[in-house]
């Protein structure tokens, strides 16, 4: 767990947190869950709790000790700012992210409203550091509140992870927005990404030179064209070269 992943718009994974509970659609089919559950209540196995909410205080300077900088997920298999985690934990994550700042860390929540608040008290008086990367994950139209809260919470990047895509989303807007990830969903119970809604954001996303990331049309089973949007790769992301902060 950590240090390496087959996320393919990161390098690795950091899950100080492990488990979670479903908030929208997008919950409905979770690969953390099919992944966590299967060792349930196997005695000594880190999966123990299954997708029970479990914090790892150990783990908690897990990236202090990687050397090498990389890209790295924060809870791929859970949701840092869940109603059940304390401020004081989150503040030890944070704590971590600035210390090891040759790190870029992406936090992905769809609680984006605890986010917004817990962001600007944190950071009042200063800035986020440009190593952490601020996203929402959102699935379809009636989550579109999530891009507001994003849009409202000061970071130096800003990003969504459409995914699972389970619907258009035509009116929204990526004012504020620094990185758009787009894929299907994967796994025994997938539900079906039309070819429209893809192509619609990755469209937005040229026109407003928005750096676009086409992750997987997903699907029961990959196949080799998984990643090819109208026989295209896309893999754009943030430039943050002449960032400063």
């Amino acid at each position: 767990m950590g240090n390496q992943t087959r996320i393919e718009w990161t390098d690795a994974s950091w899950n100080p947190v492990t488990g979670c509970t479903k908030i929208s659609a997008g919950c409905d089919n979770c690969y953390a869950e099919r992944l966590t559950e299967r060792f349930k209540n196997v005695k000594g196995h880190v999966f123990e709790n299954g997708f029970s909410l479990t914090l790892r205080w150990e783990r908690l300077e897990q990236p202090i000790g990687w050397k090498r900088p990389r890209m790295i997920f924060v809870n791929s298999i859970s949701d840092l700012f869940h109603k059940h985690i304390p401020y004081n934990f989150i503040d030890h994550v944070f704590d971590t992210m600035e210390k090891s700042h040759w790190h870029t860390f992406q936090v992905l929540t769809k609680r984006t409203s605890k986010m917004q608040k817990y962001i600007k008290k944190r950071y009042q008086d200063r800035r986020v550091p440009r190593n952490i990367w601020l996203g929402a994950s959102v699935e379809d139209a009636n989550q579109l509140t999530r891009v507001q809260h994003l849009r409202e919470t000061p970071a130096s990047i800003r990003f969504l992870s459409l995914e699972p895509l389970l619907g258009a989303v035509s009116d929204i807007s990526f004012e504020g927005i620094h990185w758009v990830i787009v894929g299907g969903e994967s796994g025994p119970k997938a539900r079906i990404m039309k070819p429209e809604w893809p192509r619609e954001i990755r469209d937005i996303c040229v026109n407003k030179e928005v750096p676009f990331f086409f992750k997987q049309w997903g699907g029961k089973k990959e196949n080799s064209k998984s990643r090819l949007l109208d026989g295209e790769k896309w893999d754009e992301m943030p430039d943050v070269s002449g960032m400063t902060g």
